[in-house]
């Protein structure tokens, strides 16, 4: 399981003293790009494929606070991909200076053409990437399925 500790800073905190709800996204977005950059693929190299990682949505579950001074350690692992690679989920789990998990996140994401600005399966090399991130025991294939879970499509405005 891969983990970074992330040491709260005062802007991390809400008028209630404990760790802010978007903080939880930042420190989720920033475990990923960590793991990644560890394993060679940087804003940089993604830039350079032309290649951008997108979240779709994030549904997050408290269970206990994560109060203001201590430490919040956030986990990462695959919980799945489409077969061609262009949709994938996580799973992050965060813990406090105890080992107790404190929340957890649930995030569908997919790449993006950065040129095009349309969805589209990675290159061959970041099959190899995607193949070492560890992985969650319900790891799955997705389906067309798993992309429509909450059923929400858009509505646009008659203008």
């Amino acid at each position: 399981m891969y983990t970074k500790k992330f040491e709260m800073r005062w802007s991390d905190i809400d008028s209630n003293l404990h760790l802010r709800n978007s903080a939880y996204v930042d420190y989720m977005s920033h475990t990923r790009m960590s793991y990644f950059a560890q394993k060679g693929i940087s804003q940089a190299k993604l830039s350079e494929l032309s290649l951008g990682p997108v979240v779709l949505h994030e549904h997050i579950h408290y269970f206990k606070e994560a109060l203001a001074g201590g430490p919040v350690t956030v986990s990462l692992a695959l919980t799945g991909h489409s077969k061609d690679g262009v949709f994938f989920s996580f799973v992050h789990n965060f813990y406090d200076d105890k080992g107790r998990n404190i929340a957890r996140c649930r995030m569908l994401g997919a790449w993006i053409d950065l040129k095009s600005r349309k969805l589209t399966p990675p290159m061959a090399e970041m099959w190899s990437f995607l193949a070492e991130i560890p992985k969650a025991e319900n790891f799955k294939e997705l389906t067309k399925e798993d992309l429509r879970t909450f059923g929400e499509y858009p509505e646009d405005l008659s203008i």
